[in-house]
């Protein structure tokens, strides 16, 4: 059953830490704007507008975007924050984009999407939890975690950069950086 985004959004309080993926590897992603897809409230986004980067984050959820606008305004940053329900078929915002963040989101026909919008060379951050997590939450058939050693396979067109898993923050995750081709 999926979450109720919408009543998690509204009682979130403070901004999280961005993914481990986007702290680590954000200094590798070449000039250019970068797209956050289901970025939620923004933990990744701003970290990447701080950093002097314009960010589009693509969002289902109305109350993760009123904040994520609301906090844009408010610090002055250049996140963009746009609905978007990213399992429809609706094409992505157009690019060049330098690069892509799917920080615990996991649809993996998004893959040639993103590589349609990135520019050569450009970077696809990803990060969530691994099949490990999903047995230890008793959620074994969910298709909603990656498997392990999927992040070290690139999706056609792009080519893998770094990968990893293991236990962060008390959780089994997946990570991994794509250079598309």
């Amino acid at each position: 059953m999926p979450r109720d985004w919408e009543a998690y959004y509204r009682v979130l309080t403070g901004p999280d830490a961005p993914a481990f993926v986007v702290r680590a590897y954000a200094g590798l992603l070449p000039a250019g704007p970068v797209l956050d897809l289901a970025g939620g409230a923004g933990r990744n986004a701003f970290f990447l507008a701080e950093g002097g980067r314009r960010v589009v984050l693509l969002e289902r959820s109305l109350e993760a975007l009123r904040r994520v606008r609301a906090r844009a305004a408010r610090l002055g940053l250049p996140v963009y924050a746009l609905y978007q329900d990213l399992e429809g078929e609706e094409p992505l915002p157009p690019g060049p984009f330098a690069g892509a963040v799917m920080s615990y989101f996991v649809h993996r026909p998004l893959f040639s999407r993103v590589h349609g919008v990135l520019q050569s060379g450009g970077l696809l951050l990803i990060e969530g939890f691994s099949r490990r997590e999903a047995l230890r939450r008793g959620r074994e058939k969910s298709p909603r975690y990656w498997e392990a050693g999927e992040l070290a396979r690139p999706a056609l067109g792009f080519e893998l950069v770094a990968f990893g898993e293991g236990r962060i923050a008390l959780a089994e995750r997946s990570w991994a950086v794509w250079r598309r081709l």
